[in-house]
């Protein structure tokens, strides 16, 4: 590798000015083990990777940067604990090990033991089994409470260098808790900050990077609707599109023709935000009206405060009123918040629009929302955004609980 590949290489490595994600890698004979731990570490902020014997772990050491933190699973036994440690010990390796095991056992000891001797720095061993919460309770004092991506990460490098990913957040049916639909959301899996929300890569309106997002967003969904019927029999997928999307008739026209022809195919939800359909009201409409031809809805995210402006239509097009995240949560307890969902409710019904609650964090706000009978139900609740692999490995195949 030549001085400039070389820079360019720990350039990208040390995005920014400092590494402010964790990197973790996670060592066990048992792919399912690794897999499990790597999602749940991932959904925290890691970035990771995962090594099944100390050869594989050797080669991530030599690499161009060193990770924070190696979990360590004893499924292949001590013997090749302690070699896990010893080459880490070889490298002096500045981070943190976890170890999975009995935490009283004479092989979890015998590590610990060698540990200290060879200087390495253990967390309190994670007792088997364990679930997510006990692994996030293991490793959150390692995630760093600092700024987010300076400078913020530029959308049309993501897309070029194939960062950009779709997340999935199921929506159930209120009182079936039966499975009804995904949304669809962009993330960016960079190479140093780890998963990125949109916050701090989507570019401002107006910007022509925003449509080749939007073609991505589209594209994406597709394909991934495709692998989800292998799992399901059919499932409604939600998209997100900036209502400048639609001032643009090649951009409808490609929308048009990437709709599949399938026989299970149900159609397509296209959520753009209140305040820009309010703002475009007569683009929105007409819009509407001619996607349902092929099969494609409009739905009105994130109605609030400004709902009356949507009273007294003679015709409603959209299909679909998601009602804002502020006026979920903590509606349990919220007289101001029920009575503007009530509002937004008689107006959905009025016009035959379904209605979605969405943010749903708690029971108490669920019971409530269910008891004023919106049709639909999303949040943490329920289940965080996942990748699409997980969201078809896990949602789609088994039925959702009601949360304790």
């Amino acid at each position: 590798m030549g001085n400039q590949q070389a820079e360019e290489a720990i350039k990208s490595a040390t995005f920014g000015r400092r590494k402010v994600v964790p990197r973790v890698c996670v060592v066990d004979g048992k792919p399912h083990v690794r897999k499990f731990i790597g999602e749940a570490l991932e959904e925290l902020g890691f970035i990771t990777c995962q090594c099944a014997q100390v050869g594989e772990l050797s080669a991530v050491l030599d690499g161009q940067v060193m990770p924070d933190l190696v979990v360590v699973g004893l499924s292949a036994g001590g013997i090749e604990a302690a070699a896990i440690l010893e080459a880490l010990a070889a490298r002096a390796f500045e981070g943190k090990v976890l170890l999975l095991g009995h935490r009283n056992s004479l092989m979890v000891a015998a590590i610990q033991e060698l540990g200290e001797q060879l200087g390495i720095v253990l967390l309190p061993t994670l007792a088997t089994p364990f679930d997510s919460a006990g692994l996030r309770n293991s490793v959150t004092a390692l995630l760093p409470i600092e700024a987010p991506p300076n400078p913020v990460i530029d959308a049309a490098e993501a897309l070029s260098a194939g960062w950009l990913e779709l997340w999935y957040q199921p929506k159930f049916n209120t009182h079936t808790l039966q499975l009804c639909g995904a949304e669809a959301l962009i993330r960016v899996r960079h190479p140093t900050w780890g998963v990125v929300p949109p916050a701090y890569f989507l570019p401002h309106k107006g910007d022509p990077c925003l449509r080749v997002l939007s073609d991505f967003v589209i594209s994406r969904a597709i394909d991934d609707w495709r692998n989800f019927i292998t799992h399901h029999r059919g499932l409604e997928i939600s998209i997100n599109l900036p209502i400048t999307f639609f001032q643009d008739p090649e951009s409808v026209a490609s929308l048009f023709r990437q709709m599949p022809d399938h026989p299970t195919f149900e159609g397509i939800i296209i959520e753009i935000d209140a305040a820009d359909v309010i703002r475009n009201l007569d683009l929105a409409k007409a819009v509407a009206r001619q996607l349902r031809f092929s099969n494609i809805a409009i739905s009105i995210d994130n109605l609030g405060s400004e709902w009356p402006s949507l009273v007294g239509f003679h015709d409603f097009p959209f299909v679909e009123i998601k009602v804002d995240r502020q006026f979920i949560a903590g509606c349990a307890d919220d007289r101001l918040r029920q009575t503007v969902c009530r509002q937004i409710l008689d107006l959905a019904d009025g016009f035959g629009a379904r209605t979605v609650a969405e943010g749903v964090e708690t029971r108490a706000d669920f019971f409530t929302v269910r008891e004023m009978d919106f049709d639909l139900v999303q949040g943490f609740l329920f289940a965080k955004p996942m990748t699409a692999q997980k969201f078809a490995l896990t949602t789609l195949r088994h039925p959702v609980m009601m949360p304790r």
